[in-house]
This record gives structure tokens, sequence and C-alpha cells, in this order.
């Protein structure tokens, strides 16, 4: 394989994870992409909002391409001050703007990638000292278990809102059952777990 093989294969599964994140959203209400689903206030577009600064820091600044208008959540000041300031969509943030500040992002990351090989040298300022040196493949790896990872609690919060789970629209990657399959599941597995603890 190819030093191009590895990044294209590295590139697609980042994209799948961002087209993931997105469709997270489709056909929910703007209180729903909202609203904390988790004791730590894990909601929808602040998974978006959080991926999208991520994306700009890692791909942008640590190689020396800072984007030349980030979006205010990715402020150093305000983050310090507001540590979760990243995770969450203020009320006059839409949707839209959101989400189309994460498709900038990706545009940005994917000149990037375009620009440099693999192996290329940068440093991400908020590592501490000698971590802080990476080459592009470690941080396109990095980024990519990032965004699965939140890609995955997507998946759980979307699952908490409508029920609706899966990997993608076309392909839910999940076992063919109807609803009453699923609490008839569900049940087993909540016998189990009980006979388990008694055991």
């Amino acid at each position: 394989m190819t030093i191009w093989d590895h990044k294209t294969d590295l590139r697609n599964y980042l994209q799948q994870a961002r087209d993931a994140m997105l469709w997270k959203l489709d056909g929910l209400s703007e209180y729903d992409v909202r609203r904390p689903l988790t004791p730590t206030g894990t909601n929808l577009l602040g998974l978006v909002k959080h991926l999208a600064g991520c994306e700009i820091g890692y791909f942008g600044d640590t190689f020396g391409r800072p984007m030349s208008d980030p979006p205010s959540w990715c402020d150093d000041e305000l983050l310090e001050r507001q540590p979760q300031a990243d995770m969450w969509a203020t009320a006059d943030e839409s949707r839209e703007h959101v989400t189309g500040w994460y498709r900038r992002a990706w545009a940005h990351a994917d000149q990037t990638f375009d620009a440099l090989d693999l192996d290329a040298i940068g440093h991400v300022p908020w590592w501490p000292g000698e971590h802080g040196e990476v080459t592009l493949h470690r941080i396109l790896t990095h980024m990519t278990a990032e965004t699965h990872r939140h890609a995955g609690q997507a998946d759980i919060v979307r699952e908490f809102i409508d029920g609706k789970a899966g990997l993608r629209a076309d392909n839910s990657n999940l076992a063919d059952l109807d609803s009453s399959g699923w609490a008839a599941y569900r049940d087993r597995l909540e016998q189990t777990a009980r006979a388990a603890a008694t055991a």
C-alpha cells in the first residue's frame, strides 16, 4: 500500500464519521438537537460544534495553516473562561451556522491533507512538551478516532430522542427487528443482567 493509499483510507474513515455526525441531526427540532441528554450535558449540536473546532485547530493551527476567521468558540480565552463553550450551541447560533462551520472546517482540513504528506511535522500547541510534536498521520488518525467516538455518542443520544439508531441513512448496521422485536431483545438482556447480579 502506498503512502497515498494510507492517506486516502484515513480521509475516507474520517469523512464517514463526519457524515454520520450531520445525519444524526436530520429530522429533529431545534430543541432536540440542543437538549442535554446525559448528566454531563451531551447534546447533538454541541458535538458537531466541538468537532468543528477540533478540526480547525488540529488541521489548521497545528500545521501552521490557521483559518483566517475561526468561529468565536475557538478562542482560547473564551474556552478558559467557559471550558464547555464549544460543547453547546447558544440560542443565536443556528443549526445552519454550526453545521456550516463544520463543513468549512472540513474544507480547510482537506486543503491541509492535499498540501502535506503524512509525515509532515506539526505542533499541537495545547499538548504538553514533546508530545506536541506530531505528524499529519498521527493527527489524522487522532481526529478520525475522535470523530468516530463522538459519532457513537451521537448515535446513543439520537436513540434517546426518538429511537432512531444506526450507522447511516442507507445502512443501519443493526439487526432487522421491529419495535416488538427490540422490546423483546431488551427484556431478555434485562432478565440476563438481573440473573447475573443475583448469581
